[in-house]
């Protein structure tokens, strides 16, 4: 996305390939010869290799993390993978955005500044449209978006934020808010158009729809943790993250897990006609023997077997075996 096209060029583009006026193959023998990019010494990138993969790093395990929730969230198929991690100036970024659009602005407490979340439409009404109850598809038309429409993507993702957390912990301890969406890129400036940025692209596919997000990271944003955005002290930090702390703490949370855990005094099979003409005292028999061992199960895993009783004026089972796994 070094260099991107605004709408309006790439309407001017499609008209001229339809009048005869671009030559299509000539086209693609230019898209193969090596490009040269210019780099201005004026303004030169404030984004070092380092740095990008390092924001790549980060942001990929954000997209594995929206996949998991996405695919719960709306019960279908989604994945969202990262593209590409580039550094660009902010107005190549705004000048690449169509209308109508998402743009998600986004305070990045307590770093300064804020981040911009944008989300192609045919991804945002996909989403819009399998929320409200239907299979996930876009419109055929695109068209601006109503009050209750922004409201749903509003509360989307303000949830999808949330998940930023846990991959940027290793850097900084980050609390995104969403301020606000604005459909109009003309309304989002929020820096100087010569403000360098990293741009995350994530391409989307929820059911049979694709499409394009774009995380705009602006420098003066990441500024004061630029010195921890490098992938070698990102993986000394993983290397070294697993403490005798850190274990405790996983192994309290463990401990203190709570499960379903029920006693089946037995088990039999009648009728249909017999269960629709049960009355109140009568009597079924049951499998199990008068000294025989009732069935302990955790969730829905057999995992014990027992005696019933009482114990303190209540009910009880006494454990008498253990199943074993391999049993």
């Amino acid at each position: 996305m070094g260099d991107i096209l605004s709408q309006n060029e790439i309407d001017t583009l499609l008209q001229q390939l339809n009048a005869g006026e671009v030559d299509v193959i000539e086209f693609n023998k230019e898209s193969t010869e090596k490009k040269v990019r210019k780099h201005d010494f004026r303004r030169p990138s404030k984004f070092a290799k380092d740095h990008i993969r390092t924001i790549q790093i980060i942001n990929e395990n954000y997209a594995r993390l929206l996949t998991n929730f996405l695919s719960g969230y709306l019960r279908t198929l989604v994945q969202v993978d990262v593209q590409t991690v580039q550094a660009m100036q902010y107005s190549e970024f705004t000048n690449s955005i169509a209308n109508p659009a998402i743009l998600g602005i986004v305070n990045f407490n307590p770093l300064p500044g804020s981040v911009i979340l944008e989300i192609n439409p045919s991804i945002a009404y996909s989403l819009i449209d399998r929320i409200l109850g239907g299979r996930g598809y876009s419109m055929d038309k695109m068209r601006g978006f109503t009050e209750i429409e922004l409201a749903i993507l509003m509360r989307l993702i303000s949830q999808i934020l949330t998940l930023m957390k846990d991959p940027w912990e290793n850097v900084i301890e980050i609390k995104p808010l969403l301020d606000r969406i604005e459909t109009n890129a003309q309304f989002a400036q929020l820096m100087s158009p010569n403000e360098m940025v990293s741009l995350v692209t994530f391409t989307a596919k929820i059911g049979e729809i694709e499409g394009l997000m774009n995380l705009c990271i602006p420098h003066i944003t990441v500024e004061p943790v630029m010195s921890k955005l490098s992938t070698r002290l990102w993986f000394s930090l993983i290397e070294h993250g697993s403490t005798q702390e850190s274990r405790d703490a996983i192994e309290n949370k463990v401990q203190e897990s709570r499960i379903p855990l029920s006693a089946v005094l037995g088990r039999t099979t009648i009728s249909v006609s017999d269960f629709l003409s049960l009355q109140q005292g009568d009597v079924i028999s049951l499998r199990t023997e008068v000294n025989g061992k009732i069935e302990v199960m955790v969730g829905d895993m057999l995992k014990f077997l027992g005696k019933p009783g009482a114990h303190n004026k209540k009910y009880a089972v006494k454990l008498t075996d253990v199943i074993r796994e391999e049993e």
